[in-house]
């Protein structure tokens, strides 16, 4: 057995310890398609004006404005222009095309009268509403000239990003790949959706939540369930797969106790495990194990999934090239009283109500066992390892869990 150190790690300390073992992805050429939820590595140059031609901003007639000047008046309808139409007519004095929205405007046409402005004819047409020139006309490069830096590296890549990217012809875009991590569950009580439970026996959770978790965090998960309290079948899993990952993420095996399975085969292999001060999820580890990064986190679910917040998210995030890696805070204003050991920073699951007043209510206990609050609760109340008393009506800082 490994002997427990009666020392605590602070909370800062072990983030940076965990933060510098997960390092920046490659750069890859991703399929812009693929990139939602990506981070851009290098700016983005405009290889061509948006847009590429004067278009229509209306379905109406392209014009000559010096022809509509006196109103009403009716001229004849020389062409059709459709959007996508590429042999294009010059516009002849005293003549319309009828033109829908986003075609090309001919040549010779400086305005264009939108449709409920005329009677809507086809061989010819009258306007009843004289144009300036320019009306209706969007120019060639009016939102992006060629050359222009449209994007940044370090810009987190969502839907108007990219449409802004296939807009200009991109069909690639240098991203920070995604983080790999093989998510592992240890412990010989573990059994899988379906199975009878036996005396002693529990579903096995764990995985299936920091999977999601890392998934949500921008990352690439595969989940390795079940690994029984024994060191050499839990070398010979992890060996056998962690070679492709860039991150190993345990749950449990690393307390205090007699089968200690993760801190049993990682101890003197490059992990280190500490117990740090923060309530839930003092016992961690952190290091590295045949070249990759290992994070360990403790087995009660809720311990592991405030430690996923605090330690490994983050990390991930910065693997990806995200400036903004933490979750967005807010202070609010506790609507119950709270306590909290002494020395450690406590992570209480919590609702947060914006709209009335920037409230917060603790939900449930402290308990590293209740998960069922920590489904229905939207934020995490941090009190500091030198506070051990909050009032109803104090303020404290929440971790948003859901931005």
């Amino acid at each position: 057995m490994v002997p427990v150190s009666n020392a605590l790690t602070r909370v800062a300390d072990h983030k940076a310890r965990v933060a510098g073992l997960v390092g920046a992805t490659p750069v890859v050429a991703a399929p812009v398609a693929d990139c939602l939820g990506l981070v851009l590595a290098r700016d983005l140059v405009a290889p061509v004006a948006l847009p590429p031609f004067d278009n229509s901003a209306m379905d109406g007639y392209a014009v000559r404005a010096a022809d509509v000047a006196a109103v009403p008046v009716e001229l004849p309808v020389a062409q059709d222009v459709p959007a996508g139409r590429t042999d294009l007519v010059p516009l002849e004095p005293g003549t319309a095309h009828r033109i829908m929205t986003g075609a090309p405007v001919p040549e010779g046409a400086d305005a264009v009268v939108q449709v409920e402005w005329t009677d809507g004819g086809t061989s010819a047409v009258r306007v009843d509403r004289s144009v300036a020139p320019g009306q209706n006309v969007r120019r060639a490069a009016d939102d992006v000239a060629p050359g222009t830096t449209v994007l940044t590296a370090g810009t987190p890549l969502g839907p108007a990003q990219l449409g802004l990217a296939a807009a200009l012809g991109f069909g690639e875009l240098p991203v920070r790949r995604r983080p790999r991590v093989l998510v592992l569950s240890t412990g010989s009580e573990l059994v899988g959706p379906g199975v009878p439970l036996a005396p002693g026996q529990i579903y096995e959770s764990n995985g299936v939540m920091l999977a999601a978790a890392v998934r949500e965090a921008g990352g690439e998960a595969e989940l390795l369930r079940f690994v029984p309290d024994d060191v050499a079948q839990f070398h010979a899993a992890v060996e056998s797969r962690i070679a492709s990952f860039d991150l190993l993420l345990t749950s449990g095996g690393v307390s205090a106790g007699a089968y200690e399975v993760v801190k049993d085969a990682f101890t003197g292999r490059g992990v280190e495990f500490t117990k740090v001060a923060m309530q839930p999820g003092g016992p961690q580890g952190a290091g590295r194990y045949r070249g990759v990064a290992v994070a360990t986190l403790p087995g009660n679910p809720v311990s592991a999934q405030v430690s996923f917040e605090v330690f490994v998210r983050p990390a991930l995030r910065a693997a990806m090239g995200f400036r903004q890696v933490e979750r967005p805070t807010a202070v609010a204003r506790l609507n119950a009283p709270v306590s909290s050991p002494a020395g450690r920073t406590q992570f209480r699951r919590g609702a947060y109500d914006p709209a009335s007043g920037r409230v917060v209510t603790p939900v449930g206990g402290p308990g590293s066992h209740l998960l069922s609050a920590l489904a229905v609760s939207d934020c995490l109340i941090e009190v500091p390892e030198d506070v051990t008393e909050l009032a109803a009506g104090d303020e404290v800082v929440v971790r948003l869990l859901h931005g």
